[in-house]
């Protein structure tokens, strides 16, 4: 399913270099860095309280970062709103995807970019067109929908993020970041979420998978950082790092050998 991490010596579509992030006197990110390239997907793994949101929120412009560098396409940027990312081509689909359960699924995906048709006051919104538009855009992502007038809500959550992500691909995204997309699914469903990520990214995409699980990094990763409480604690490509030695430092590494040697101590 995955691709080999490539160096083309291309510039990151988005670049963070020793960006921190501080609220008062909360530390929630220091002098994390990452890169992310056309064509690949780079993994952002951490436990609650890693700094992974906050990661996802600057990303998308909705704050700003402190210190380091904020790169799009190697302009230094501080994008001073989520539309202004947006325009820049950074899309970001939060875990709770934003959006209207009983609206049917072709208006979640005009949501707040509605075409209309006809003039003055008998302006209206072009159904029609919305209609195709959608049922085209998912099938080209690979996605056979039955009705695209059901209400989004009676999709599963597979399929909701995977419209979600369709929506992003049809809109221009340059830059596709994803909030723990399989984080409340099951096997199946996280497999089938998997393979559209992985269909976002090999249509020349550049994606920031933010998951907390290592396995599902690992099926579809090209580059791996890692955080914890704030700071980059391991930063890989794939051909640096296996599944097993991933699962480690995302268990704990050291501390997690450590722990072991002390319960062993103690006859447990």
């Amino acid at each position: 399913m995955t691709q080999p991490a490539r160096n083309t010596g291309r510039t990151p579509l988005v670049e963070l270099d020793d960006v921190s992030k501080h609220y008062g006197g909360v530390r929630a990110l220091e002098g994390v860095s990452l890169e992310v390239h056309a064509g690949e997907i780079t993994c952002v793994l951490g436990d609650n309280g890693a700094g992974k949101s906050t990661l996802i929120k600057i990303i998308a412009g909705l704050h700003r970062h402190d210190t380091g560098t904020f790169r799009i396409e190697g302009e230094d940027i501080r994008p001073a709103s989520p539309r202004e990312a947006l325009d820049r081509g950074v899309a970001t689909v939060y875990q709770d995807l934003a959006v209207v359960p009983l609206m049917p699924v072709w208006r979640n995906f005009f949501l707040g970019s509605e075409p209309r048709k006809g003039s003055g006051p008998f302006k209206r919104l072009d159904v029609g067109l919305m209609r195709r538009t959608t049922r085209a855009e998912l099938l080209r992502m690979g996605i056979d929908l039955r009705d695209v007038d059901q209400p989004i809500g009676t999709l599963s959550g597979g399929e909701r993020q995977c419209v979600a992500i369709a929506r992003a691909v049809h809109f221009g995204a340059k830059v596709l970041v994803l909030d723990e997309p399989t984080a409340a699914l099951g096997v199946k469903q996280s497999g089938v979420v998997l393979k559209y990520v992985a269909a976002a990214r090999d249509a020349g995409l550049g994606v920031v998978l933010i998951t907390h699980n290592p396995h599902h990094a690992y099926l579809v990763g090209n580059r791996f950082v890692l955080l914890k409480r704030g700071r980059t604690i391991g930063s890989h490509t794939r051909e640096e790092i296996t599944l097993d030695e991933l699962t480690r430092q995302m268990a704990g590494g050291s501390e997690l050998d450590d722990l072991r040697h002390e319960l062993e101590g103690e006859g447990l």
